[in-house]
């Protein structure tokens, strides 16, 4: 069997209404995963400002099992609510904001499934027995674009954005 088949684990993370916690066993005794995220809180939106928003969460993994052993993955986002990478959205209501998730503090390389013009992320984890070796810990970059909808309504706008961890 491969790692794909037996390590698994789809982690349905609000990542901008709060953090969320999952765990994947891969093959028994030999290794335990987790992952947690932290979520994407933005600030008070402007619509006359000139300036973006921006801020940042994190997708933590941590394995541990048999020392030596390396656990490779991918971290994926979906879209969120709306049907698009390229223009992702929040709510209100009827009400909508756009945004986007990020793998780069430049803000350049967008953060999905790895179609399209997104990428995914991902690394190789080398476990230890006492899980001092096996995490890693990854910032999200989010980006509301300034002056997009200059008569957006004040309230809470969320999205709910599915993050999915592949260990292979």
């Amino acid at each position: 069997m491969s790692w794909r088949l037996l390590c698994r684990l789809a982690l349905a993370a609000a990542l901008l209404l709060g953090a969320g916690a999952a765990q994947a066993l891969c093959i028994p005794a030999v290794c335990s995963c987790t992952a947690q995220t932290t979520g994407l809180l933005f600030a008070n939106y402007n619509p006359l400002a000139y300036g973006n928003t921006d801020t940042t969460g994190t997708v933590s993994i941590k394995c541990g099992g048999v020392a030596g052993l390396l656990i490779p993955f991918t971290i994926a986002f979906s879209t969120g609510t709306g049907s698009s990478y390229s223009a992702r959205r929040m709510a209100s209501g009827a009400n909508q904001l756009g945004y986007n998730l990020y793998a780069d503090s430049a803000y350049t390389t967008i953060w999905g499934d790895g179609t399209g013009s997104t990428v995914t992320v991902g690394a190789t984890l080398l476990l230890d027995v006492v899980s001092l070796l096996g995490t890693a810990t990854y910032t999200v970059y989010g980006r509301i674009p300034a002056r997009q909808v200059t008569t957006v309504p004040g309230g809470p706008y969320t999205d709910a954005v599915t993050v999915t961890i592949t260990y292979q």
